[in-house]
């Protein structure tokens, strides 16, 4: 490996108060254990909202130094530059090793020419995919597989994206109610259901999205504009009730989605604007269980999606590609929430 600067070139945030980036030079990031990697970036994506995510967990911020580095994008594609292992050539992800992954929130983000990711944390870039593919996969695609397999009471088998066939028969007795289908995590959600089996996959979205997650494999939308999911599941109550319900927008959706989940189902929601909409309404139906989760960045799940992404079964979503000094731009657009797929920052070579 060739020596390294001292330093790197990095976007920051120097108050979490503001969402101002500026671009710094950095200290070379150093590994700390023998499960670490130091990466070279070759692309990033931010995720909307993160520049407040510090903010809305601290009690109060004063004017007083801070020395901290506040680098952000959680999810990277890259090169393996050096590991912390004793025996690099026998350890996994080696110099070398094109990887992709996303690492946990609290720790430097990887918006700078070098960063740093664990060992169960990562895998291994399917060789199709670009970098900018490759960066806008972890989070959403983690996100959707941990809804749909982990967190679901075993409505749902992953197995069956491998190829069981007692998980394929299991999953296609299932449906899925996806909101906000036509993003980020609802796409993925939509294709990994599709790749699983499932024999039912009702999407919410807009007008515009309709063709989008029909092609992803939605068997049936719903379009939000014209027709709430109350109303939906009221025209049609036992041949609409849904096993799982997905929701990836919060508020007035989420509540509305009490009315499609079935006795005994299961009612999830990654969207922070969850509120008292998790609890279930007057006269609702019994389910097992209705739950806000937060991803975890597991390579382990990645790896089950990189698979599905070398036998084309799934696809990457990716909306646009920014240029490093048009940083600021990628996460503009993203915060505008008009996007479909993710906004990725592509780092210089």
């Amino acid at each position: 490996m060739a020596s390294l600067s001292s330093t790197i070139k990095a976007v920051r945030q120097p108050d979490p108060r503001y969402q101002t980036l500026v671009l710094s030079d950095i200290p070379t990031p150093t590994l700390s254990g023998p499960d670490e990697r130091l990466i070279r970036v070759r692309a990033a994506a931010p995720c909307r909202h993160e520049l407040t995510w510090e903010l809305s967990t601290a009690d109060a911020y004063t004017d007083a130094p801070d020395d901290r580095l506040r680098v952000p994008c959680t999810e990277c594609a890259g090169v393996v530059v050096a590991s912390g292992a004793t025996d690099p050539d026998s350890a996994p992800f080696k110099p070398g090793d094109e990887v992709f992954f996303r690492i946990e929130v609290g720790n430097v983000g990887c918006l700078r020419e070098l960063t740093v990711a664990r060992v169960a944390e990562m895998a291994l870039k399917p060789k199709q995919l670009s970098w900018e593919e490759a960066a806008a996969t972890p989070l959403s695609a983690l996100t959707a597989w941990q809804g749909l397999f982990t967190h679901s009471e075993g409505v749902l088998d992953g197995k069956a994206t491998r190829g069981d066939e007692e998980a394929r028969k299991k999953n296609g007795k299932a449906r899925v109610l996806i909101t906000g289908a036509g993003g980020s995590v609802g796409g993925w959600a939509v294709q990994l259901a599709a790749a699983a089996g499932v024999g039912g996959i009702v999407a919410l979205c807009g007008p515009s999205k309709e063709g989008f997650v029909r092609e992803l494999g939605a068997t049936e939308t719903i379009d939000y504009t014209k027709q709430s999911i109350a109303d939906w599941a009221a025209a049609d109550p036992a041949a609409r009730e849904c096993d799982l319900v997905l929701d990836c927008v919060g508020g007035s959706t989420l509540a509305g989605c009490w009315a499609a989940v079935k006795a005994g189902g299961v009612l999830l929601t990654v969207s922070p604007k969850a509120g008292d909409a998790l609890n279930p309404p007057p006269g609702a139906r019994p389910v097992a269980k209705s739950a806000w989760f937060l991803v975890k960045a597991l390579g382990g799940d990645l790896t089950e999606v990189a698979a599905l992404m070398e036998e084309g079964r799934c696809v990457p979503l990716l909306d646009s590609v920014f240029a490093f000094e048009d940083y600021q731009a990628a996460f503009d657009k993203l915060e505008a929430g008009t996007t479909k797929g993710k906004c990725v920052i592509r780092m210089p070579e």
